[in-house]
């Protein structure tokens, strides 16, 4: 596998980003958001793990080394990854167009927040806890409120035991996607809580990991079809 950290350039300002891939030929691409844990190793273990997919992995830090609830804004995140597209769409061993996110936490939020950016093919978000609800500590409003239009299809993964995304929250985001008419799929693990793909956490979650990480392989499969 061939990994480099590489800078993006963005409005609001450089951004790094760790690049992941198998070889030159050319494949679609999925950049990685970040959540409350930062630019980790973890995050980059699952770029890493996107790479050995077959797919190009870019995990872009766009909240800068600080903390997601002071530095996370709409329109400075929509901007950084819409320059890791256009960054993507400019590499040989990417197909261009065929482009997806995901992401984690407020990384998921982020995630959601770019369906509604033209150019990509698909949104993942994992337990996005303010999708439904506002960022702390901003005055901003939830991500649902801030989007019109979904262009991707979704797909949205949460743990049944999350303490920060309650079930009406979900049902929110299902009721507003469904009349957005929006192409969603919602897949809800009963036993688990917040960020229970990380594998650091010493998660008892194998199970779930595997399936939720099959479901993702076979969303981007449909997705760059």
């Amino acid at each position: 596998m061939i990994t480099e950290q590489v800078t993006i350039e963005a409005p609001k300002g450089p951004m790094r980003a760790h690049l992941a891939r198998l070889d030159e030929k050319p494949r679609p691409a999925v950049i990685v958001l970040e959540g409350v844990y930062g630019f980790d190793d973890e995050i980059q273990r699952i770029t890493d793990q996107v790479a050995s997919s077959g797919y190009v992995g870019l995990a872009i830090d766009y909240l800068r080394g600080g903390e997601a609830s002071r530095v996370f804004n709409t329109k400075d995140v929509c901007e950084d990854v819409a320059a890791a597209r256009d960054w993507l769409n400019g590499r040989p061993y990417v197909h261009h167009g065929k482009i997806a996110t995901w992401g984690f936490g407020f990384g998921g939020t982020a995630a959601f927040l770019a369906s509604s950016l033209a150019g990509l093919a698909a949104s993942i978000a994992f337990y996005g806890q303010s999708i439904a609800r506002p960022i702390p500590g901003t005055d901003g409003k939830p991500a649902l409120d801030e989007i019109q239009t979904v262009r991707v299809p979704l797909l949205l993964v949460f743990g049944g035991h999350d303490e920060q995304i309650g079930h009406t929250e979900i049902a929110t985001i299902r009721e507003r996607l469904t009349a957005l008419h929006a192409p969603f799929e919602i897949e809800v693990y009963p036993e688990v809580g917040h960020s229970f793909f990380r594998e650091d956490l010493g998660t008892i979650a194998t199970r779930q990991i595997a399936d939720a990480w099959g479901r993702v392989q076979s969303f981007l499969r449909r997705s760059f079809a």
